[in-house]
């Protein structure tokens, strides 16, 4: 049985939607960074990372959403999660999701997870005050050069649709107005009509 760690809030939704869409059997563990789980010895002996999501499969743990996605719709090919027979075309996906991995959630993080970077509290309060300005001109990139509709790889839906919705839902948050993203916005409505991912949102939320 393969289970997924989670939290609430976090990118880990987007590997829960992969593996809703896959229909693979699979548990859903959450953890609780409120209660500081991600740091037990017997989180860390799964994650020495301490972040999620992480994968328990029969052959080992595997981390980090990019690579979890990539192993989820391989292992599913019949659930048709990413174009598997061309290497071009799956390496363009890898790249649309190495760039939510390693530009937009970094944005994000800087919100709240200024520690990471610096111990200057002035410094941690100036990049809260960027959060809105870095993560609006990633969306506007993705609008406007990356989302080629109506799913992030066109006609085929993707695992990098799970992970573009996932970051979608952080925007209000962020001091971003969703409205300002024609194509974003109607993605994120797209996905919630999804019984996949409607799953997802309800195991956040068990």
């Amino acid at each position: 049985m393969r289970t997924l760690y989670f939290a609430t809030g976090t990118c880990a939704l987007a590997s829960l939607i992969a593996l809703e869409e896959s229909g693979l059997a699979y548990e859903a563990r959450p953890i609780s960074f409120a209660n500081g789980e991600q740091r037990s010895p017997e989180y860390l002996a799964i994650n020495p990372k301490g972040r999620v999501p992480a994968l328990i499969t029969d052959k080992g743990v595997i981390t980090e959403n990019v690579a979890i996605l990539a192993y989820v719709a391989q292992i599913a090919p019949q659930a048709k999660l990413a174009p598997l027979d061309d290497p071009f075309e799956f390496a363009r996906m890898q790249a649309f999701n190495g760039y939510l991995a390693s530009t937009v959630h970094i944005n994000h993080a800087h919100k709240m997870r200024g520690h990471r970077w610096t111990d200057d509290a002035a410094a941690i309060e100036a990049m809260k005050a960027k959060v809105p300005q870095t993560m609006g001109e990633s969306f506007a990139l993705i609008e406007e050069t990356m989302l080629e509709g109506p799913w992030v790889m066109g006609e085929q839906y993707t695992v990098a649709d799970g992970y573009l919705f996932t970051l979608t839902r952080w925007l209000p948050g962020d001091g971003v107005d969703l409205a300002r993203f024609e194509k974003v916005s109607a993605h994120h409505a797209r996905m919630l009509d999804r019984p996949a991912v409607q799953r997802a949102l309800a195991a956040q939320q068990a």
